[in-house]
């Protein structure tokens, strides 16, 4: 089904510019704040009892929720697409791997791997989408994006501090690279707007299902699933359990995952992932915000590693539209310009730290 969401101000086979550009960093900045404050909100809970796939399940929950009425006015004259395959197809994809899977992988790795390294592993979606757009796409990494990528990945490694801890489990590492593979296809299936869904509407009923998927993980016992209604701390006062829960549903799920989709359909997936990365910073900044965790000399220097490598990546994209005799083909053909393929082709708190 061809495309019928509103143009931006690029081209999906060019680039784009001025003020189209800044939005989009501006909208992918705002995610990663909104992304980057769950492990400081969600201490509390997690120090109080709640386990974290009860915390995240719930906070993805809520997040749709409050989505849906705003997704329900965006469907205006627009309930026709829920009839296609493809659209189902996209919100399947992206609610069983980007949301659901991600995290789940996520927990399973943690068990085996120290946390740190597990966000490494995790945060490697970036490097895996660059590998699929060269694959699907036939779009190989040029100088600057092979300097992005190590100079983020030098900058991941100082700001999550995995030489701290060296224990290596292969059962782990498979666990993290899976949860990457959740992450590319959070940037890779949120880029593709080709069925014409709506941003808020797909990106609410991705979630619903995520949650659902969670939901079911935790009570087929894949992973520990516990609730508390005790009081718990936030930024040093002891507030009701509610509290948190609101802020990760409302900011860390609602605000994080649609301004997510929207920045990665606005910048395509390759920037948009690298951007993305700051995540992890605006988490240790959250972290010294709300629980006096003073941040690391050597995490701020990874966090101006992971920026060089991000405007590594803008550079190295396109800064004008290419003209093109067709339109883009939709993602039912072999792939869309995302180059996603229609056929499947402190401890606690860091763990909220991610998507």
């Amino acid at each position: 089904m061809a495309s019928s969401a509103p143009p931006h101000a690029s081209d999906r086979r060019g680039g784009l510019t001025g003020r189209g550009l800044a939005a989009g960093l501006l909208i992918a900045l705002v995610s990663a704040v909104a992304f980057g404050s769950s492990g400081g909100v969600a201490k509390g809970l997690l120090d109080s009892g709640w386990s974290p796939a009860a915390a995240v399940t719930v906070r993805v929950l809520i997040g749709a929720v409050v989505l849906l009425p705003l997704a329900v006015w965006e469907m205006r004259g627009r309930w026709h697409l829920l009839r296609g395959r493809q659209t189902w197809l996209h919100v399947g994809l992206f609610g069983s791997l980007a949301v659901a899977g991600c995290q789940l992988f996520f927990f399973l790795a943690v068990t085996h791997l120290p946390v740190g390294v597990a966000l490494m592993l995790e945060y490697l979606g970036p490097v895996l989408v660059v590998l699929w757009l060269w694959l699907a796409r036939r779009q190989p990494p040029r100088l600057l994006t092979l300097l992005g990528i190590g100079l983020a990945l030098a900058g991941l490694l100082l700001v999550l501090d995995v030489f701290s801890d060296v224990q290596i489990s292969m059962l782990g590492v498979l666990w993290g690279l899976l949860a990457a593979v959740g992450l590319a296809a959070f940037f890779l299936i949120g880029a593709d707007d080709s069925t014409g869904l709506p941003p808020l509407a797909f990106t609410s009923l991705a979630m619903l299902l995520g949650a659902a998927s969670l939901a079911v993980a935790g009570a087929l016992g894949v992973v520990p699933f516990h609730v508390n209604a005790e009081q718990v701390l936030l930024a040093g006062f002891s507030v009701p359990w509610w509290v948190p829960v609101l802020w990760l549903g409302l900011i860390a799920a609602g605000i994080a995952y649609a301004t997510g989709v929207i920045a990665a359909r606005r910048l395509q997936a390759k920037l948009a992932s690298f951007v993305g990365l700051t995540e992890v910073l605006f988490a240790v900044l959250w972290a010294w915000a709300l629980l006096g965790e003073l941040p690391a000399v050597i995490q701020l220097a990874g966090g101006l590693l992971i920026l060089a490598g991000v405007i590594c990546i803008r550079l190295d994209e396109p800064s004008r539209p290419q003209p093109s005799a067709q339109p883009s083909a939709p993602l039912s053909s072999s792939a869309d310009s995302t180059g996603v393929s229609a056929s499947p082709p402190d401890g606690a708190s860091r763990r909220l730290r991610h998507r």
